[in-house]
């Protein structure tokens, strides 16, 4: 049996995905909630042919455009300089000219990661 990969994108109520290789769209408030409504709906239409899957048919993506537009706060210039990425390549990445590798993406989510991590230890005063 074939995988199954879904392009997850934010919306102002959570998440919604759809599949690149089936007629198949879901949503969830959470990114578990939106994982659990793809792995039904994919398995409901793959029901009408006898056949179904678990998770480890199914992949997520979050689109790199989407993320950044959404999150207007995080400015991929200084996102690329803090990584140590080159900004033109991270800018293609956000515009959709280029998709990142894996190698790429996990770069830049623990760089998200770090500065989230950070902002979560700050106390203002």
């Amino acid at each position: 049996m074939k995988s199954f990969n879904f392009i997850i994108e934010k919306t102002k109520t959570g998440y919604s995905a759809y599949c690149e290789s089936a007629p198949v769209f879901t949503s969830g408030r959470t990114i578990h909630d939106l994982q659990n409504n793809a792995l039904e709906a994919i398995n409901l239409f793959l029901s009408e042919s006898g056949k179904s899957v678990g998770t480890n048919k199914l992949s997520f993506e979050f689109d790199f455009r989407q993320f950044f537009d959404f999150y207007k706060v995080i400015n991929s210039k200084h996102l690329a300089s803090r990584i140590g990425m080159n900004e033109s390549l991270l800018s293609q990445y956000v515009t959709g000219k280029k998709k990142p590798s894996k190698k790429q993406v996990s770069r830049l989510v623990a760089g998200l990661h770090e500065i989230g991590k950070e902002l979560m230890e700050l106390t203002l005063v």
